[in-house]
């Protein structure tokens, strides 16, 4: 099936009780077994089948099933988050002494939990920098490559296939963040890459209401992190809000044409405005990742980040825009816009935020499904407000 179909088929079963045509929520905390003997084998694992609400849902499940088939995986776990899918992956598969390289910048949640939570556990944490600079990077040590496509906030792209090459000759595992991307636009296991993740909560939710967290790959590593990540962790998601995520894919392709057409018409605007001093955005042809883009991408995305003269004006900015609220996350179908450096990546060191080019003159847009002329004007009511005040300052 192609991605459009899959987006509404895949893992879509009526229910076999009642018929339902759109999948039950089960909202129930434990599943009755009937016996003593079928007890011990579903624990043990020698039978599939729910056991409590924790490790497994029909509902949850079949948001798992969709995602897997969408990102072209074997299996997929889900979780309440994606910061709960994000160290339950690393504390499943992380331990004292080991290794975990990433190519910066990645969301300030991220990079936190890397440098604060697992350096406290004794996991080697290293900034590469660069795919350049990978092969340097890595050590004996070395058990994991973490990046996210496109890069959040400053959209830089990274050659995943070139990654997952040198990973792959060293025995290295790859995780992948397609938050921005979506499988609509990305797959990243087709480019070689082992792990993909999400925070479900932005694009594959898409309407602003769930948080949400989803990790895809081989079977075996899936059932690992249940096992760990769910059993022992517990960040499970809900029965509600795996609905909610089932709803959401549906309409997955839909939305990112959408988002992909309005950002584009956004970032050409903003590319031309004397006000603005750069734009982010990997559909311009300045942008420096913009040919490896085209090879791995289906669309250029939602997201479109600018950098104007000063704190003050991204201020300004800011307080002025209408029909963009001012708010962090993202893929919502209404705009959202935010000042990365006091919001999503305050707590990281500011040394650190001016590496990843994380300046305070920087703001991100997620641009929504409205009509791009409206998002346009008010784009350029607000750069008026922050030209006008440049002017009264001389």
């Amino acid at each position: 099936m192609k991605i459009k179909t899959q987006a509404v088929h895949a893992g879509h079963h009526p229910d076999p009780i009642t018929g339902a045509h759109v999948v039950p929520i089960f909202s129930t905390s434990t599943f009755a077994y009937g016996s003593f003997a079928r007890g011990e084998r579903l624990f043990a694992g020698e039978e599939a089948g729910y056991i409590y609400g924790r490790v497994g849902n029909p509902t949850v499940r079949a948001f798992e099933e969709k995602l897997a088939s969408l990102e072209g995986a074997e299996d997929a776990v889900a979780f309440a988050s994606g910061m709960a899918a994000i160290s339950a992956l690393c504390n499943t598969l992380l331990a004292p002494g080991d290794e975990i390289v990433y190519l910066a910048p990645l969301y300030g949640g991220t990079e936190g939990y890397f440098l604060e939570t697992l350096a406290k556990f004794g996991v080697r944490v290293t900034d590469a920098g660069s795919v350049e600079n990978l092969p340097q990077a890595l050590s004996p040590a070395t058990r994991m490559i973490y990046l996210e496509t496109p890069t959040n906030p400053t959209l830089r792209i990274y050659d995943l296939a070139a990654v997952a090459q040198l990973a792959r000759a060293r025995g290295v595992l790859t995780v992948v963040d397609n938050t921005f991307a979506t499988p609509y636009l990305t797959r990243p296991l087709q480019h070689g890459i082992d792990l993909v993740l999400h925070s479900a909560t932005k694009y594959l939710g898409g309407h602003g209401d769930c948080l949400a967290g989803v990790l895809a790959g081989p079977r075996e590593l899936m059932e690992a992190v249940r096992a760990e990540g769910l059993r022992h962790i517990g960040g499970t998601l809900g029965a509600f809000e795996g609905y909610l995520m089932l709803r959401g894919l549906k309409t997955l392709p839909l939305r990112m044409e959408a988002h992909c057409a309005g950002a584009a018409q956004v970032a050409e605007y903003l590319s031309q405005h004397p006000a603005v001093r750069r734009v982010y955005y990997p559909g311009l042809p300045s942008h420096p990742g913009h040919e490896t883009a085209r090879r791995q991408m289906q669309g250029f995305g939602g997201l479109v980040s600018i950098e104007l003269e000063s704190k003050q004006a991204a201020a300004i900015f800011l307080d002025s825009l209408k029909l963009f609220t001012q708010a962090v996350s993202l893929g919502d179908v209404e705009s959202l816009a935010t000042h990365p450096a006091s919001t999503t990546h305050q707590l990281l060191p500011p040394e650190i935020r001016a590496a990843h080019g994380v300046s305070d003159a920087l703001v991100r847009l997620s641009v929504g499904i409205e009509d791009p002329e409206d998002l346009i004007a008010d784009l350029e009511q607000a750069l008026a407000q922050v030209t006008r005040a440049a002017a009264a300052s001389r």
